[in-house]
């Protein structure tokens, strides 16, 4: 137990980056939310067609562990965000991320370039299932494959 509690420790520089955070409701559509700023930001889109997005994504020491490594964490929100925006649609609401599953394969460093692709592996109903891909631009070394399940309204038919 004393082990976990001492990877949970906050070092006295984290603690002063910490505490220098200012969080500052936004104004919905009118300008980015901290997690915006925080965890998506520097997420390009490159390429989008029905039921399959590419973007690129240079990792920042915002998100590197003490290691300069991207943690697993920061790796599933590249999954869901990007898994879930291949399956999103012009006027309907963003769908829930029901079950998503990692294969953690290789690690990501400050300042790599990431090559994020996902496609839609199938639909039925209200439910879609995704397979987003992380590789590494320069190498081309997979760093993780994520499956990823969605739940979302349909359009009504009325």
């Amino acid at each position: 137990m004393e082990k976990a509690k001492e990877m949970f420790e906050v070092n006295e520089e984290e603690s002063e980056i910490i505490s220098g955070l200012n969080v500052h409701p936004h104004g919905v559509g009118v300008e980015s939310s901290f997690y915006e700023d925080f965890a998506l930001k520097g997420i390009r889109v490159d390429r989008v067609e029905p039921g399959f997005v590419s973007c690129t994504f240079k990792v920042p020491p915002r998100l590197t562990d003490r290691t300069g490594k991207l943690p697993s964490g920061a790796i599933a929100n590249l999954v869901d965000e990007v898994g879930g925006a291949v399956v999103y649609g012009d006027g309907l609401s963003m769908n829930v991320s029901v079950d998503m599953s990692i294969s953690f394969i290789s690690s990501a460093k400050l300042d790599d370039e990431l090559e994020i692709t996902s496609r839609v592996l199938g639909q039925k109903g209200a439910y879609s299932g995704t397979i987003v891909l992380l590789r590494n631009k320069v190498t081309g070394e997979i760093i993780a494959e994520g499956r990823h399940s969605l739940f979302g309204k349909q359009a009504s038919k009325l």
